[in-house]
C-alpha cells in the first residue's frame, strides 16, 4: 500500500508573491528615489522642469493615475495646483485651485500629519471635504498625499490620486510619498538659490560696471590701508595702473593734515557693536543703511600725490565695509578730482578780495572826499547866511536873489555829501548803530512834519496812521528818521497829484512802516535797480526828477544794518508802497554815542540862532581852516565877541 501526502500551499504561494511584490516595489521606489537625487535637472534650478520629472517617476513607481503639486499662493488662502501629470493622457496641467476656508478639515490635516494616506477617500473625515467638488468629479477613490515643508513651515502638497476600485496604501509607499515631498522641498530651495545667486550675479555685474565706468575714482582698501581694487577713474586721477596701485599703502598717495587720527577714530568708533546689532537684531541692511553710512562716513578735501609729482585736490568720502561676520573688512574711499572747482574757487576769491579792496578803497575816497568838500561848503553856507541876515550890511533884491540861491544850492549839495558820507561808512562796515527805545508816534509826527511843507506846496494830502500795539521801536533814533524822511520825500518828489500815506503796524517779528503814494509808480522791470547806489531809472541829461539815487540805496542798507529790510511793490502810473521792517531788536542799555563827530562847525545850525549881544565877553576859536576863519572871526565881532585866534593849542594854557 502506498501513502500519498498532499500539502495546500496556495496560501503560501500567494504570500511569497505578495512578499516578491513588495520587494519590488521597495526596490523601484528606491530606484526612484536615487534616480532622483542624481538629476542633472535639480542642478539647472528650473523649478518647473523639476516638478515634471519628480510627478511623471512618482506616478509611474506607485502606479497611480495623477500625481499633482500644489503650493500655498501668498495670502495662504489657497494651494494652487503648479503642475499635474496625468497617466492616460501623459499630459501636465495647471491651475485648479482649493480654497483654505472650503475645506478646513483637509487643510487642518495637512498642517498636524506627515502623510495622508486615505483608502476611501471620500469617505475618510480628513478628505471627504473634497468629494462633491473634487473626487467624485475625478472618479479618484483613493489619494496618499504628503505636505510639503520648507524651513518649518508648510508651503504646499504632493497629491498621488488613485481612480478605479480603492486601494490600500503600504507603509513603504506612505514612507515613499514623503521622500517625494522632501525632493518638492529641494527643488524649491534651489529655485530660491538660483534666484539669489542670479540677483547677486546680476547686481555683482552692475556693481562693477559702476565701478568701472564711475566718473568719480573709487578704491577698495583693507583694514591695514593697503589698496584692494581701483577703478580706471582713480587710476587716472592718480596717473598709475591698477596693477602699480595693487598693494600699495593707500595713505602714501594722501597728504596728511592734524586732525586725520581724529578723523580715523570718528569713523571707527562703534562701528563693530552697530554692525553685530543689525546683524542679531535681524533688520534688513536697506531699512539702516543710510544711517549707517551716515555715522560710519568721513568727507574731507585732500590734495594727493600724481604719478608725475603734481599734487591733485580732491574731495574723498570714507566709509566702512562689514564682513560676514559683522567686523568691519574693509574702506571703501570715493575720491572726485576738484582740482578745477578749486581754481575757480581761488580765483573767485581772488576777485572778492579785489572787489572788496576795491570797495573799501572807494568808500575811503568818498569819505575822505565828502569830509573835504564839507569844510569849504560850510564855509560858504556860513557866509551866505552871514549875508541874508544882513549882518554886514543891506542887500538889494537881486542880491539877496543870489545870496538865497548860494544858500539853497549849498545846502542841497551838502545833503548830497552826507549821504554819500553814509553810504561809504555803512558798505565800509564802520557804521555803529545806537540802539534806544524810541516813541514810534514821535518818530513819525517827526518825518511828517519836516515833509509837509514840500507836500503842500504840490496840494499832497499828507496821513499817517499807526497801529495801537506799535508803540515803542528799538532803533538807531537818527538812522531811522533818515530812513522815514528817505522814502517820504521820494514820495513826495515822485508824487505830482494825489495823496501820500504812512501806516504803521505791530507783526510778530517787529514793526512796519509803509509808505504809499499815489504817484508815477515804476515798472516791475526797474526794481532791480531800485535800491543800487547813484542808479536813476530816468537816466537821460534832461530827465524830470532830480537825485542821485542814493537816497533808497543808503535806506536799505540801513535796515539791513538794524536786522530788516525794505520792499516795494508798484504798478506803473498808478503810484508806489515801499515798507520799511524793523525787526525786534535787544535794547542793550544805555551807550556812549561814538558815532563820527565833524571837527567841521556846521554853521548852518550855529548860524540860525539869534543869541543877545554878550558884554565884553572873549571866545578863543582854534579853527584851522582860514575861509571859515575869517568867516567866524567877523560874524562874532559883529555880535559884539571879543575874539582872540589860537594857532597852538598851548596858547590856551
Amino acid at each position: 500500500m502506498q501513502v500519498v501526502s498532499a500539502i495546500d500551499i496556495t496560501e503560501q504561494n500567494e504570500t511569497q508573491e505578495a512578499l516578491q511584490i513588495r520587494k519590488n516595489s521597495r526596490r523601484k521606489q528606491s530606484q526612484t528615489l536615487v534616480q532622483l537625487a542624481r538629476s542633472k535637472t535639480f542642478q539647472q534650478g528650473n523649478l518647473n522642469a523639476v516638478l515634471r520629472e519628480i510627478t511623471e517617476t512618482a506616478a509611474q513607481t506607485l502606479l497611480v493615475e495623477r500625481v499633482g503639486v500644489w503650493l500655498y499662493n501668498e495670502e495662504r488662502s489657497q494651494i494652487e495646483c503648479i503642475d499635474l501629470y496625468d497617466v492616460k493622457t501623459k499630459e501636465h496641467t495647471f491651475g485648479n485651485s482649493l480654497l483654505k476656508i472650503n475645506y478646513p478639515a483637509y487643510f487642518q490635516a495637512l498642517e498636524e500629519e506627515r502623510t495622508i494616506a486615505a483608502d476611501d477617500a471620500r469617505n475618510d473625515t480628513r478628505t471627504q471635504e473634497l468629494s462633491e467638488s473634487y473626487l467624485s468629479v475625478l472618479g479618484i477613490t483613493s489619494i496618499l498625499y504628503a505636505p510639503i515643508w520648507l524651513e518649518g513651515r508648510l508651503v504646499g502638497v504632493v497629491c498621488h490620486e488613485h481612480i478605479g476600485e480603492g486601494r490600500q496604501w503600504t507603509l513603504e509607499e506612505e514612507t515613499f510619498v514623503g521622500s517625494i515631498a522632501d525632493f518638492v522641498t529641494l527643488a524649491i530651495e534651489a529655485r530660491e538659490r538660483n534666484i539669489v545667486e542670479e540677483a547677486l550675479r546680476k547686481s555683482e555685474a552692475q556693481f562693477r560696471a559702476i565701478f568701472e565706468r564711475s566718473s568719480i575714482g573709487i578704491g577698495l582698501i583693507d583694514m591695514k590701508a593697503q589698496i584692494v581694487d581701483t577703478n580706471l577713474a582713480l587710476c587716472e586721477i592718480l596717473g598709475y595702473s591698477r596693477e602699480e596701485l595693487y598693494g600699495k599703502s593707500f595713505t602714501d598717495y594722501i597728504s596728511t593734515e592734524k586732525g586725520d587720527l581724529k578723523l580715523y577714530k570718528q569713523l571707527m568708533s562703534g562701528i563693530g557693536t552697530d554692525l553685530k546689532t543689525t546683524s542679531r537684531d535681524g533688520f534688513q541692511p536697506s531699512k539702516h543703511e543710510e544711517e549707517l553710512v551716515e555715522r560710519h562716513r568721513i568727507e574731507m578735501e585732500r590734495r594727493c600725490l600724481h604719478q608725475n609729482g603734481s599734487l591733485v585736490w580732491t574731495h574723498i568720502s570714507v566709509s566702512v565695509i562689514p564682513g560676514s561676520d559683522g567686523e568691519p573688512e574693509f574702506f571703501l574711499a570715493m575720491i572726485e578730482d576738484i582740482t578745477e572747482r578749486k581754481q575757480t574757487e581761488l580765483k573767485l576769491r581772488a576777485s572778492q578780495e579785489a572787489a572788496e579792496s576795491a570797495s573799501r578803497v572807494k568808500s575811503e575816497f568818498l569819505a575822505t572826499m565828502s569830509h573835504e568838500l564839507r569844510t569849504p561848503l560850510n564855509a560858504i553856507m556860513g557866509l551866505s547866511q552871514l549875508l541874508q541876515q544882513e549882518i554886514v550890511g543891506s542887500l538889494n533884491e537881486k542880491q539877496n536873489e543870489y545870496v538865497n540861491s548860494i544858500y539853497s544850492s549849498g545846502e542841497h549839495l551838502l545833503a548830497l555829501i552826507n549821504d554819500i558820507l553814509d553810504l561809504s561808512k555803512v558798505e565800509a562796515g564802520k557804521e555803529e548803530l545806537l540802539l534806544s527805545p524810541l516813541s514810534v508816534s514821535d518818530l513819525c509826527n517827526y518825518a511828517i512834519w519836516t515833509v509837509r511843507d514840500r507836500a503842500l506846496e504840490k496840494g499832497l494830502q499828507l496821513t499817517y496812521q499807526i497801529d495801537i500795539e506799535a508803540d515803542i521801536c528799538i532803533a538807531d533814533e537818527r538812522r531811522i528818521k533818515q530812513m522815514l524822511l528817505n522814502l517820504l520825500t521820494n514820495a513826495v518828489k515822485f508824487t505830482p497829484g494825489g495823496q501820500i500815506s504812512l501806516v504803521v503796524k505791530k507783526v510778530p517779528e517787529g514793526i512796519t512802516f509803509t509808505v504809499s503814494d499815489t504817484g508815477i509808480g515804476i515798472d516791475s522791470n526797474q526794481f532791480q535797480f531800485l535800491f543800487e547806489p547813484f542808479k536813476q531809472l530816468d537816466s537821460r541829461l534832461n530827465r524830470q526828477y532830480e537825485g542821485t539815487g542814493l537816497g533808497l540805496a543808503l535806506t536799505r542798507k540801513l535796515a539791513r544794518l538794524h536786522g530788516g529790510d525794505v520792499t516795494v511793490t508798484s504798478t506803473l502810473g498808478a503810484g508806489s508802497q515801499f515798507t520799511l521792517f524793523i525787526p525786534n531788536l535787544v535794547y542793550p542799555g544805555d551807550e556812549a554815542d561814538e558815532g563820527d563827530e565833524e571837527a567841521n562847525i556846521n554853521l548852518s545850525s550855529f548860524l540860525s540862532s539869534s543869541p543877545a549881544i554878550p558884554r565884553n565877553e572873549t571866545i578863543l576859536p582854534g579853527e584851522e581852516e582860514d575861509q571859515t576863519a575869517t568867516m567866524l572871526q567877523n560874524y562874532l565881532h559883529t555880535i559884539g565877541y571879543q575874539v582872540k585866534w589860537i594857532h597852538n593849542r598851548n596858547d590856551i594854557f
